[in-house]
């Protein structure tokens, strides 16, 4: 239920279960570990959803398994935070939850216009994975991050862009080729004169 297409160089990573609007099963968080832990990585890499939404987090009966406290959330946004590539997440529609992890862990957000963006960890009962918090309000601001964590509010892309949560939008049928076009450059680029620029821009 991940599928992985790797033409031109360019890795495309696309959660593709949209009949269960891309909810994660452990099988499925366990393969996106594996992918984003591969030593023969490309220059730059997209991550996307198959359908109407990106993902609904976890689903719901693993979640009730004990898959909403599962360390491999952690691991999976931490091993693309550290990535020496270019990440680009290319939202084809909303995202929620624990799949938060992942997308604030890229370099660059796009999403289609309509899209929304929830993290009911309050309502819900549970913490959102360690590193989530600061990543949030690193793009949105403290006050904004409450609001989407501990307020339980529900932004729009449009909102959601003027708050830095996303950089831009795109329309659903040229998001992927939006996100091809910001990952031309570092395509083409040496290996390791991405990964130093990247550096320079997030430095540890």
């Amino acid at each position: 239920m991940i599928t992985l297409d790797m033409a031109d160089g360019l890795w495309t990573i696309i959660l593709n279960r949209p009949d269960k609007a891309n909810s994660l099963t452990p099988d499925m968080l366990a393969e996106l570990c594996e992918i984003t832990a591969r030593r023969d990585l490309p220059n730059a890499i997209i991550l996307t959803g198959a359908g109407r939404v990106f993902s609904a987090g976890a689903d719901l009966d693993a979640a009730r398994a004990g898959l909403a406290t599962s360390p491999l959330w952690e691991r999976l946004s931490g091993q693309i935070a550290d990535l020496p590539c270019l990440t680009i997440a290319a939202l084809n529609g909303t995202l929620a939850g624990g799949a938060f992890g992942m997308v604030l862990a890229c370099d660059i957000r796009l999403a289609v216009p309509g899209a929304k963006f929830f993290y009911p960890v309050m309502k819900l009962g549970f913490l959102p994975q360690p590193s989530d918090p600061a990543r949030l309000a690193a793009l949105v601001g403290p006050a904004r991050a409450k609001m989407i964590l501990m307020a339980g509010v529900k932004t729009q892309a449009e909102e959601a862009l003027g708050w830095g949560l996303i950089d831009r939008t795109a329309p659903p049928e040229t998001l992927l080729d939006e996100a091809r076009a910001l990952a031309a450059d570092a395509s083409a680029a040496a290996p390791d004169h991405v990964a130093a620029i990247k550096r320079l821009v997030t430095p540890e």
